[in-house]
């Protein structure tokens, strides 16, 4: 009996441990394609800002420039500005059933059309200055992205609090764009880089819990709903960083 009650106990202990590996080699090849989505969209949309700023011929089909300055925006690019936010909405309520081809294209137009509103930011601060600041938001993403996988704390009551704080930066934002304050945009950018970098840190683990509490149901089109949240708070965090480190033209 001694010898039957080890010998299941050994079984379980080996189906334990192959299940353990199968469990950490699907979250790691999971993760990775999180992060290839994520990085790949990144240089998509690098490369149409630059297109966009430099190539006279794309910028004046959405910005309005006098000597070579920026003053304001034309029809079009005032609908490319806005797309990405429509295209955040028409995913919520009418593509989460969608095929992986349908929210692979949305992704890819996702970034797209940021691409054409990041590039206001290529026109606004110098080269160097947005440099800086990518390099400053890849190095903050890589910190806070491990802590985020590999901290045992739980940080999903964080989640909410971070909400909520999203939802207030946009009002004050558009409060701001009235009153023009300077203290308030000082404040708006500090609560902004605190929230998207408690953002990245809070997907992280949350993407991680979700693969491991559902393995089997996993699939690329989770991946790319990952790789877009991801892309979303590391385009906030830089765009909040540039006002701390940015030098205008």
């Amino acid at each position: 009996m001694e010898l039957g009650n080890l010998n299941q106990r050994g079984a379980y202990a080996a189906r334990s441990t192959v299940d353990q590996a199968q469990l950490d080699e699907g979250l790691r090849r999971y993760m990775l394609s999180i992060y290839n989505y994520m990085g790949t969209g990144l240089l998509v949309s690098g490369l149409v800002a630059y297109a966009v700023a430099s190539v006279p011929a794309l910028n004046a089909i959405f910005y309005q420039t006098v000597d070579g300055r920026l003053v304001g925006y034309t029809g079009l690019g005032m609908i490319a500005m806005f797309a990405p936010l429509g295209l955040l909405f028409f995913a919520m309520f009418a593509m989460r059933n969608a095929s992986v081809q349908a929210t692979q294209m949305l992704y890819w137009a996702f970034v797209a059309l940021q691409g054409i509103g990041l590039a206001v930011v290529l026109q606004i601060y110098t080269g160097e200055s947005v440099a800086r600041a990518f390099f400053v938001t890849a190095a903050a993403f890589g910190g806070l992205s491990i802590y985020g996988y590999t901290t045992n704390r739980n940080l999903s009551a964080f989640g909410s609090f971070l909400i909520m704080g999203v939802v207030g930066l946009i009002i004050a934002m558009i409060v701001n764009m009235f009153m023009a304050s300077a203290m308030m945009s000082f404040v708006i950018s500090a609560a902004g880089v605190l929230i998207f970098a408690g953002l990245i840190a809070y997907d992280t683990q949350r993407l991680k819990v979700a693969y491991v509490e559902g393995m089997d149901q996993h699939n690329e089109k989770q991946a790319v709903w990952g790789a877009l949240s991801l892309y979303i708070n590391f385009i906030n965090l830089m765009q909040f960083l540039l006002m701390f480190l940015g030098n205008r033209e």
